[in-house]
């Protein structure tokens, strides 16, 4: 198993940028893939973004392109995700998660672990 804690959520206007972090614990982090999800209030979670095992492949849901970064080190067991140009509507918790699978992680049900999530809020 493994154990996630994220944080670096905060109160940001709008054009602003913020760095979440996500620390692992227990079994070896890169032996997962990982994957950021966010879920506003009354929505469902959403796919942001995903990194492969080594850091080798990334994938972006459309809201996010060019604007988040997701990037992993696996020698300190954390995977962050950059948020630049940040809008009102990137208002959400943001989750952490980890998967052994190796394909679909656009999707929250291949995800066996979860962190608590951490909130981001952007004003206009």
């Amino acid at each position: 198993q493994v154990q996630l804690v994220e944080s670096g959520g905060g109160l940001m206007q709008a054009g602003g940028s913020l760095r979440l972090s996500c620390a692992a614990s227990g079994r070896t982090f890169s032996s997962y893939a990982m994957g950021w999800f966010r879920q506003a209030p009354g929505k469902e979670r959403e796919f942001v973004a995903a990194i492969s095992w080594s850091g080798s492949r990334t994938y972006y849901a459309d809201s996010g392109k060019g604007r988040f970064t997701i990037s992993r080190d696996n020698a300190k067991n954390t995977v962050y995700l950059q948020l630049n140009s940040l809008k009102p509507d990137d208002t959400a918790v943001y989750y952490c998660a980890a998967t052994e699978y190796g394909s679909n992680w656009n999707s929250a049900t291949q995800f066996d672990y979860w962190g608590q999530g951490t909130q981001v809020t952007v004003s206009s």
